[in-house]
């Protein structure tokens, strides 16, 4: 099989090599994103691994005008894909799977750099202030914390949290033993009133475009934590603002936000970022933003790349697919 693979990483080279070489794949390499440019390239190949930038439309007739009959992106959301065209165009796609652990970890983390205050105080040691004024945080094993969404991310988020003896409500659609040992499962608005911290491992889908808003704000307790390691859609951008600026909002810290695609991932040192939400959202003390990091380990990235490749053997080769979306 011969295989595409857009937004080539240095740090994902070594991974390639290695599972490309176990499957016999030849491996066609662009560094640049897809585009009706960049595709020209790749003429000739069966399928192709992307990553989270737009494939639109323009980009997907590209594929198929290339002969690109399987796109593999390698993350487990695929919202970035025009599904309904690749659908009319006869393009199959899929996902990956990958740790858990990795994002689960970093949800954990965040939740305790916003209880404890953590972009204040470091902040305020770069200008070499000491002082405890202010910065006096909170133990979440006092805390109740809901997670909203329980698959295998959602689950071992609760099974991480189970070690700091919290009290864990969870919703989810579909409940399961696993999240049920260690939490309790309730109805959407309960967990919205009765959390202190509220963590999002829900697809960003449009079932859950703005799950939380203006409403969902007005339901949860003064001082709300809230943690999204998921989707940026979740959550209406406008609504968060005017959440932590009246209080409502206690702490956030946030991995995703709203039309990040065009700037996480790339370097923008001494120019102007056009996201004027993300400006506000960084400018407030309480507010800790990363840059779409949570799955980034070394673990995830091996687990991105194998089963990206996997995924498009398997459609070639017409063996069941557990990646395939479409």
């Amino acid at each position: 099989m011969k295989l595409a693979v857009f937004n080539h990483r240095e740090d994902e080279a070594e991974f390639f090599t290695r599972f490309c070489k176990e499957y016999q794949v030849e491996p066609v390499y662009v560094s640049e994103a897809p585009s009706p440019q960049s595709i020209q390239k790749v003429a000739g190949c069966d399928c192709a691994s992307v990553i989270t930038t737009r494939i639109d439309k323009e980009v997907l007739d590209a594929f198929h005008e290339a002969g690109i009959r399987f796109i593999s992106t390698r993350t487990i959301g695929y919202d970035h894909i025009d599904l309904s065209r690749a659908k009319e165009l006869g393009i199959g796609v899929g996902n990956v799977t990958y740790s858990p652990n990795s994002v689960a970890e970093y949800a954990v983390m965040l939740m305790l750099m916003a209880n404890r205050k953590i972009k204040t105080i470091m902040t305020r040691s770069m200008g070499q202030d000491y002082s405890l004024a202010k910065v006096r945080g909170q133990e979440i094993r006092k805390q109740t914390v809901g997670v909203i969404g329980t698959g295998q991310i959602g689950r071992k988020v609760i099974q991480n949290l189970s070690g700091f003896g919290c009290r864990i409500l969870a919703y989810d659609k579909y409940p399961n033993d696993a999240a049920g040992e260690y939490a309790q499962y309730v109805e959407l608005e309960r967990l919205y009133r009765e959390a202190d911290v509220i963590t999002l491992h829900v697809p960003g889908n449009d079932a859950n475009h703005h799950m939380i808003g203006e409403k969902e704000f007005s339901m949860m307790k003064d001082g709300v934590v809230l943690i999204n390691t998921a989707r940026g859609t979740l959550i209406d951008t406008k609504a968060l603002i005017a959440a932590v600026e009246c209080g409502k909002v206690g702490a956030a810290a946030l991995d995703v936000v709203e039309n990040e695609t065009a700037i996480y991932y790339k370097d923008f040192k001494y120019q102007p970022v056009a996201h004027h939400d993300m400006a506000v959202l960084n400018s407030f003390p309480n507010v800790i933003m990363t840059p779409h990091t949570a799955f980034y380990t070394d673990m995830a990235v091996s687990d991105m790349v194998e089963h990206s490749i996997l995924s498009c053997l398997k459609f070639v080769n017409n063996e069941e697919n557990p990646w395939k979306v479409l």
